[in-house]
This record gives C-alpha cells, sequence and structure tokens, in this order.
C-alpha cells in the first residue's frame, strides 16, 4: 500500500496498464519528466515499485510491465477512488429516454459490439472514461456526452479506426434550432424528412462511401445529390402508365384514369428522390377521351393537376401529335376495343394537349404554377401540321407570358425516341436498341456533380496534371454511383416495394437500365479561369471545353462498358451543388482568385447554359459554337433562354423556338422570365414588379425565378 501512497508510482502504474510493457525512456517522457534533471527521483520510484513485485522487467527487451500483483493493487486504488469521487449514485439520460445509474461495463459493450475493438483494449479506455466522467462530478450524464468523452480518448490514444464506426449520428441542438426557425415547413411531416435525411447522409458518409469519396464530399471535390436518399431511393423515374392501365380493375374513363396515375405517382413518391416523368402522357391517356365533352376532360384534368401541385414532384411530357412509332402500338385503357391503335385516338390526343395547355394558362392567371412541370416534344411534323401548329402556338402564347413550359427537340431520326427530363437528363435507346425497353420504366439512379474550377486551380493550368485530376475525381464519383447501385439492388425490395412489384413475373421499374449521372459543374468558369478569356471569346477557352468534354465521356464510356453500366456525363441544374462548390472554392482560395456567376453573397457555378434574349445575336453565334459540346454530354443539357423583360408576340417566340432546333440544333431548353406575385390582389404578373397594378400595394409583392 505505500507503492501506491505516491502520486508517481500510481502514474507508473497507470501507464503499464494503459499502454503495456514501456521502456524506461519511454515511461520518463510519458511522465514529462527530465532525463537530466529528475533522473534520480524516477530511479528511486521505479525501484521501489520493482521491490515491492508490482512491476518487473523482461529479460530480453528490458521493458517494464505490471505483475499480477500490480494490477490487484491498481484495481483497489481505483476503487478507492472511484468511492471517494462518488458519494451518491451517478445516473445516465440514456437513448431510450430512460434514467439508469452508471456502468462502466455498458461502455466496454458499446466498445467491443459497435466498434470491434478487443476487450481488453475496451476495458482500458473504459475505465479511462469513468475516471474522468466521475472527477467532472456531474449530477447526471447522458448517453451523447459519455460517447463524446470516448470518442475524445480515442483519438487522444490514435485509435481513429475505432472513433470513426462509433461516431454518433445527428444534429446539434443549434442546428436543429436555427431549421426550424429558418426553414418553412408545409407540415410536421417534413420536418421529421428533413432530419430523418441529415440522419441518413452522415450515415453514408461515415459508414457507406469510401474515406476518399466521403472526404471528396466534404472537402467540394465533388459533390452526391440527394446523400439523405443515396442508399434508398433512385433519383428520377420514367413511367409508363399502360403497365397500371392493363391490370385487374383497370379504368374505363378519364377520371378514373387520373385517379389511376395520382396514386401511382403519390406510391411512387416515397421511392424516388427527385421528379417522376409521365413519358406520352397525353398519348397514353387519349382513349379515355372517347366521346367525353371537352368541358368534362378539363375540369377532371384541372384537379388532376391541382392535386400534383400540392403532393407530387412531376413532369407531363405532351406529344402534339402522335409519333409514327407509336401509331400502330395497341392501346392499353380503351374501354371499348383493346384491338385498337394509338394512331385511332390522334384527334383526341392533340385536344388532352391543348385543354392541358389551357388549364395551366387559366391557374398561373393566379400564382405562378411551378409543379407539375411540361414538356412539349418538337417534331417534324408539329410544325407542319395545321393543328398541331395551332398547340404549338398556344403554348408559346403562355410561355411568353410566364416562360414554365419546356421544350425537347425531336426533330432529328437519333433523338426521335429520347425521353426527357424537366431537369435536361435524358434517356436514348441506346442499350437494348428498344425504346420502350431503355427509356420507360427506368429512370436516373443517381447524380454525382464533378467540381471543375478546383481541379483547375489545384492543377495551376498544367492541362497534364488537371486530367490526371479529373480521371482520379470521375473514379470516385463513378464508385460513388456503383455502391448506390448495389444498396438498391441489395435492399429495393424493402425500401422500394411499390417501384419493383411484380405483375406476371414482370418487375416495373428496370434498376439495372438506370443511368447513373456525373455533372459538371462550373464548366465555363473551368476554361475561363484556363485561359483568362471570357467565355464568349470561344477559341482557346472553347476548346478546352470540348477537351474536358470528350474526356469524361470516353472514361464513362469505357466504365461503363467494363461493368455493364449506363453512366453517362451531364450538365443539368444542380442548384446545391453549384452553390455549396462555388462557396467551398471562395473559402478556400479567396473571393479574388475565384471565378464565379452570381454575387459575393450568393456565388454559384454554372451547371447549365443560358442564353438572353436581350443579346439573341451574340447568345446565338455562342450556341453554334457549343453544338460540339453538347453532343458530348449523353446525360443531358438545359438551355436556359432568359425572357428578362422583353415584349415578344407569340409568333416570334415560336420563330425563335423552330430556329433554336432546326439551326442551332438544341436539344433541350426552357424559356425562364421573372413573376411578381402580389398576395393582396392574387395574381401573378410577368417581369420584377416593385408595385402592384392592380392595387398599388408594395410589401405584398413576392417575385420569383426558376433560374435565378
Amino acid at each position: 500500500m505505500k507503492a501506491v501512497s505516491s502520486a508517481v508510482r500510481l502514474q507508473i502504474l497507470s501507464l503499464l496498464f494503459d499502454r503495456g510493457e514501456l521502456s524506461y525512456t519511454e515511461l520518463m517522457n510519458f511522465l514529462k519528466m527530465s532525463p537530466s534533471r529528475d533522473a534520480g527521483r524516477f530511479a528511486y520510484h521505479l525501484r521501489f515499485l520493482l521491490r515491492t513485485g508490482l512491476v518487473e522487467v523482461d529479460a530480453n527487451s528490458k521493458k517494464y510491465r505490471l505483475t499480477d500483483l500490480g494490477c490487484m493493487v491498481l484495481e483497489v486504488a481505483e476503487e478507492i477512488e472511484k468511492r471517494g469521487l462518488r458519494p451518491q449514485k451517478v445516473l445516465v439520460r440514456t437513448s431510450r429516454f430512460t434514467l439508469e445509474e452508471f456502468d462502466v461495463n455498458r461502455i466496454v459493450d458499446s466498445l467491443v459490439k459497435e466498434a470491434a475493438m478487443p476487450v481488453e483494449q475496451a476495458k482500458k479506455v473504459a475505465k479511462e472514461v469513468e475516471k474522468r466522467l466521475l472527477k467532472a462530478k456531474t449530477r447526471y450524464l447522458t448517453a451523447p456526452l459519455i460517447r463524446e468523452v470516448v470518442n475524445g480518448i480515442l483519438i487522444e490514444k490514435g485509435f481513429e479506426e475505432y472513433r470513426h464506426k462509433l461516431t454518433r449520428l445527428g444534429l446539434p441542438v443549434y442546428d436543429v434550432t436555427l431549421t426550424l426557425k429558418e426553414r418553412e415547413f408545409h407540415d410536421a411531416s417534413k420536418v421529421h424528412e428533413e432530419f430523418g435525411k441529415n440522419v441518413i447522409a452522415e450515415y453514408t458518409l461515415l459508414n457507406v462511401l469510401p474515406r476518399d469519396v466521403a472526404d471528396a464530399h466534404l472537402s467540394g471535390k465533388l459533390h452526391i445529390d440527394d446523400l439523405g436518399d443515396w442508399i434508398l431511393k433512385p433519383k428520377e423515374m420514367v413511367h409508363d402508365l399502360r403497365f397500371f392501365f392493363k391490370k385487374p380493375g383497370s379504368p374505363k374513363s378519364l377520371h378514373s384514369a387520373l385517379n389511376v396515375t395520382f396514386n401511382v405517382l403519390l406510391h411512387s413518391a416515397g421511392e424516388t428522390s427527385g421528379t417522376q416523368i409521365l413519358e406520352y402522357f397525353n398519348v397514353f391517356l387519349a382513349p379515355f377521351m372517347k366521346d367525353l365533352k371537352p368541358e368534362e376532360a378539363k375540369e377532371a384534368l384541372r384537379l388532376f393537376i391541382h392535386n400534383l401541385n400540392q403532393h407530387v414532384d412531376a413532369s407531363l411530357n405532351l406529344e402534339i401529335i402522335v409519333p409514327e412509332y407509336l401509331a400502330s402500338v395497341p392501346t392499353a385503357g380503351d374501354p371499348r376495343d383493346e384491338s385498337r391503335f394509338y394512331r385511332d385516338f390522334a384527334d383526341e390526343c392533340r385536344l388532352l394537349a391543348l385543354l392541358i395547355l389551357e388549364v395551366f394558362a387559366e391557374e398561373n392567371r393566379k400564382r405562378p404554377l411551378l409543379n407539375p412541370k411540361v414538356v412539349i416534344k418538337l417534331r417534324p411534323e408539329a410544325f407542319k401540321d395545321e393543328e398541331a401548329a395551332k398547340i404549338l402556338l398556344a403554348a408559346h402564347g403562355f410561355a411568353v407570358e410566364k416562360g414554365l413550359l419546356y421544350f425537347a427537340n425531336a426533330l432529328k431520326e437519333e433523338e426521335k425516341y429520347t425521353a426527357f427530363s424537366p431537369s435536361g437528363f435524358q434517356l436514348k435507346p441506346d442499350v437494348k436498341g428498344d425504346w420502350e425497353i431503355d427509356t420507360l420504366r427506368t429512370g436516373v439512379l443517381g447524380t454525382v456533380t464533378v467540381n471543375l474550377p478546383r481541379m483547375v486551380y489545384e492543377s495551376n493550368g498544367d492541362e497534364s496534371t488537371f486530367f490526371q485530376m479529373l480521371q482520379d475525381t470521375l473514379e470516385m464519383a463513378a464508385q460513388a454511383l456503383e455502391i448506390k447501385g448495389k444498396a438498391l439492388k441489395q435492399d429495393g425490395k424493402s425500401f422500394l416495394q411499390f417501384l419493383l412489384q411484380k405483375v406476371e413475373g414482370e418487375q416495373y421499374f428496370r434498376l439495372e437500365d438506370s443511368a447513373r449521372l456525373i455533372n459538371l459543374a462550373g464548366l465555363e468558369e473551368a476554361f475561363e479561369v484556363f485561359s483568362g478569356k471570357n467565355v464568349q471569346e470561344g477559341g482557346e477557352a472553347l476548346r478546352f471545353a470540348v477537351e474536358i468534354a470528350r474526356f469524361v465521356m470516353d472514361f464513362l464510356r469505357e466504365k461503363g462498358v467494363r461493368r455493364g453500366r449506363r453512366v453517362l456525363s451531364s450538365m443539368v441544374p444542380s442548384r446545391e451543388a453549384s452553390f455549396r462548390l462555388a462557396r467551398q472554392d471562395i473559402e478556400r482560395y479567396g473571393l479574388a482568385k475565384v471565378r464565379f456567376r452570381g454575387t459575393r453573397e450568393k456565388p454559384y457555378y454554372t451547371t447549365f447554359n443560358r442564353v438572353s434574349i436581350q443579346n439573341l445575336k451574340a447568345s446565338l453565334e455562342i450556341l453554334a459554337a457549343w453544338k460540339e459540346l453538347h453532343s458530348l454530354l449523353a446525360g443531358g443539357k438545359l438551355v436556359v433562354v432568359d425572357l428578362d423583360e422583353a415584349k415578344l408576340e407569340a409568333e416570334e417566340l415560336m420563330s425563335l423556338t423552330r430556329k433554336l432546333v432546326e439551326n442551332y440544333e438544341v436539344a433541350f431548353f426552357t424559356y425562364n422570365r421573372s413573376l411578381t406575385y402580389c398576395s393582396r390582389c392574387g395574381i401573378g404578373m410577368p417581369g420584377v414588379l416593385h408595385k402592384c397594378p392592380s392595387c398599388g400595394s408594395v410589401s405584398t409583392l413576392t417575385v420569383s425565378s426558376r433560374y435565378p
């Protein structure tokens, strides 16, 4: 007992227990004793422990270790210390919402079970935790606090691998409070969803993705879109309504067909993180229009659109005429004759398109209706057929005032089967060679956005270094997408019960055929930094951009062929990625060095191309120069045409549309216009207004734009 009456000797025993065998020099270093000043004092204490049989020295290694007696004495000393520090029970508030007496064995169990730490090592860590917690003399402990202390000790001891596994998932109290105060939630379920996504995102970064991929996301080299849904849901879904119209109890009227469609979208919304696309929407519904009055059909469509606006992120993809390859396909849902073909319902198809546009025009006279989106397919016949041209003109009349509509270029033979999403993503029949298999009942598995300007900054303008960094980043992006594919395939039966349902042995969602997108952020900024020129100057800057796009396409094509995957490059909007990556680069390199769009307060990188109607001639010249670049982005690209404050007629805008698709071969584009909404009058008006022209109010106005 005299041996442990000295604090120095007790420290020596504790060090040998915690760290195992130690040399004479190592012991002195851990005790922070000077060899010149403290050698005599240290030697005296060590000899005392050797003489009492608490410590022994190994004859070969010359290192000191605890004896069995030393271990017993140390345990007695610690028990005495614990009793002195703990005059009463210490309670722990657990994650099971109970108060329990502190038990050090719980820490041992957690370390062994959760972190897979060896039992003896876990006992040593647990004892150290217990010692520190008891010295704190707190009234009660919490499970998160104990876990934090454990993780702190693991870091001190260099056990980073165990700490990584033991990390607790969740948000700090401050972050939760801030989110509740600053974010607008429409209902309580959205609050739960938001915080649940944060937990899954942390879990994915810590336990699912490889360390280098997770670090690349956190550092801003790349951005993994929808991280909170990464291992749970695909990003986008292209539906085939015929699958549901052919099921037992299939609908017999337009009203019931729209109900079935809404239920399909509602069920799928819980299993899809992004937009759901209803390809050939008016074509597949056309058979249900037979003998139905336009007014009745219009009201059914209005109710359907209202329901979608409130509950589901969806896109209605409209055909102004029945595509020739669909004309001879038997209809699904004709209540009278299942042997009829879609060509028999060409008039109904056009009428449905017109009614949908009328509903949107009427509803948008009030508050802007941003959901569902509407995509209009532009086929060669659309400009030639008189009835189709009238519908197209009506669409442009709506676009002149509100923007909002999307236009897909299907003029060329190789584009006629392509399915488009409002995000700019596209699917072609390039896997099995069958338009139904390759474009319907599939979608986007996930998207990873790579930070191109970051690579330019880090490579200091050296092309070979840049392309090596680009290859490394693409490898990590492809790896993240591969992990997502495996997770959905493995756990899809649990998480995707509706999408993976089978009818007569056929699975609805074709998971394996879904595209994996690698999105390019900051392509314009990257070649501006690299060349020192503005993107509008073209030349060397554009050459570098095309070279990047070709490199990415070739790399992903090889990757996809090798793994049998559909890995595609794209340049489509990713708001979170574009803002986040720009902000992180500004923090890293400074505001003066980073080339970005937007303002100092809201900087962002481009993830789509922009054209201004006010500088149309120069913009069209850039589009012509970008033609080769766009052809290399197989996963999709979006061009946004800003109408600004320009006053146009529907005929003028339709003429511009024709020029974009025929002369400049723009694959997918939308017209964008800022809209001002007055909450007092309940009306939406084009442009940025500072005073309501109807009631004169200033404080009741809000300005919105899809692409600010």
